[in-house]
C-alpha cells in the first residue's frame, strides 16, 4: 500500500466529488484546485494505484482513452458529449436490453454508451 499524500488525497477528493468518469486529464484540472502543485505524472501514478488497489475502475470509450470511476459503483452506462468530450453517467439500465441478442445467444453481460450534446453543449450554438 502507498503512502497516503495530500496528491492522493486531492485525488481521492475529486473522484468523490464529481460522480463522472474523468481523464487523467480533467483529473489534474480538479485536483490541482486542492493542491495547486499536482502534476499530470503523479495523478497517472496515483490513478494507477487506486485501479490496482480497486479503489477505482476503468471505463474505456469510444474515441479516447481511458477514464476512471470510482470502483464502487453499481452498474451503469455512460453519455459521452461529442462536443465537449465529458463523458456522464446514466442511472439506469433498460430491461430490455438483452432482447436485443440473436435468437438463442446467450448473454453474459452488455454495455450500453450514448453520443450526443450534454446539457451545457446543447445551450451554445454550432457553427
Amino acid at each position: 500500500m502507498q503512502r497516503d499524500t495530500r496528491q492522493r488525497r486531492a485525488i481521492r477528493r475529486v473522484f468523490m466529488s464529481v460522480e463522472r468518469p474523468l481523464t487523467p486529464d480533467e483529473v489534474l484540472e480538479y485536483g490541482q484546485r486542492i493542491v495547486p502543485s499536482l502534476g499530470l505524472a503523479t495523478v497517472y501514478r496515483n490513478v494507477k494505484t487506486l485501479t490496482d488497489e480497486g479503489w477505482l475502475s476503468e471505463v474505456a470509450l469510444p474515441g479516447g482513452g481511458l477514464r476512471y470511476e470510482l470502483a464502487e459503483r453499481p452498474h451503469h452506462h455512460h453519455f459521452l458529449c461529442r462536443s465537449c468530450d465529458q463523458a456522464f453517467d446514466m442511472q439506469w439500465c433498460p430491461d430490455e436490453v438483452e432482447a436485443l441478442a440473436p435468437e438463442n445467444f446467450e448473454v453474459d453481460g452488455h454495455e450500453l454508451i450514448l453520443f450526443g450534446r450534454c446539457n451545457a453543449c446543447s445551450d451554445r450554438p454550432r457553427y
